[in-house]
């Protein structure tokens, strides 16, 4: 197959007069899924190695987080149904009359990523993970037979990409990765790690809104959920300020999540997330991407 460039046309997305960026951060149940499969998938193909010298069919990457339930108020809060991870679909469980531990392979990859990256989360007491596997069709696994000089292939895929990012993109970006970044969770232990962030650019003014939830133990009253918040908000500014933007601060607690406009690429369903708060940068857009002090 021959390789075909072609010069894109249209208006770039960065000079249009609106752009609308989201991005879900670490503990976000999207992101969760999709980061835990991959470290299922990173798990199994080890296994297969180690144990027999190649990796054998597999497909994991269906996952599913089941919303668990809490008994929260101020200054304390209990976890009365833990939540629930879903997660398989195919996986090769015998190669050349060796069986292989699979589901336990998985198990132990979601709960080493959890450990790892949700420190407020304990595998097994928070989070209970169910893996669901079962072998391909024999078609499939004779392909990954061992011996086989070449392995041919046994799918279709396609896939698309982009780059450079906007400045706009650069910035939602960079704003996520601060909030969950250890400088910041130091200064802030009582903020989760689910994170959202939605850029509105309109024009050259660019508007970010901000979701991420408190931890209702170190929450003593609502007037320090307030005083708190505007304590995140000064932080972000003064994180930002090398910016040569005008930057203001709003919160406002109204909300229940921010509707997606029609886009080139995936965009989300109102999330119900609550308590948003807002940064509004003003300024020449294009020369966000670069500012220092963006967290890159």
């Amino acid at each position: 197959m021959s390789c075909i460039i072609e010069t894109l046309e249209g208006r770039p997305v960065a000079d249009r007069r609106v752009e609308v960026v989201e991005r879900k951060g670490l503990g976000h149940p999207d992101t969760i899924c999709d980061s835990v499969a991959e470290a299922a998938s990173v798990a199994l193909s080890r296994l297969y190695m180690e144990r027999t010298g190649l990796i054998a069919h597999y497909n994991v990457d269906k996952a599913l987080l089941v919303a668990g339930q809490c008994a929260k108020r101020f200054g304390s809060g209990e976890v009365t149904r833990p939540m629930e991870l879903i997660i398989g679909d195919r996986a090769t469980a015998q190669v050349a009359g060796q069986s292989l531990p699979v589901v336990e392979t998985v198990r132990e990859a979601v709960d080493r990523w959890v450990r790892d990256h949700l420190p407020g989360v304990r595998p097994a007491e928070d989070l209970i993970t169910r893996v669901t596997l079962a072998p391909g069709s024999e078609e499939l696994r004779r392909v990954y037979a061992a011996g086989q000089d070449e392995v041919p292939s046994n799918d279709t895929s396609g896939a698309s990409g982009y780059a450079p990012l906007s400045p706009t993109e650069e910035l939602v970006l960079a704003v996520e990765r601060y909030l969950n970044s250890a400088e910041f969770k130091r200064a802030f232990p009582d903020t989760g790690r689910d994170v959202k962030v939605m850029g509105v650019r309109e024009d050259r003014r660019l508007a970010l809104t901000v979701a991420m939830p408190p931890s209702c133990r170190h929450v003593a009253s609502e007037a320090a959920y307030f005083a708190r918040r505007e304590e995140i908000l000064h932080a972000l500014v003064r994180h930002f300020a090398s910016a040569p933007f005008e930057v203001s601060t709003s919160s406002a607690d109204r909300g229940a999540g921010v509707a997606s406009p029609h886009l080139g690429r995936g965009c989300s369903h109102p999330s119900g997330v609550r308590s948003p708060s807002s940064l509004s940068f003003r300024g020449p857009a294009r020369r966000y991407v670069h500012c220092t002090g963006l967290g890159h």
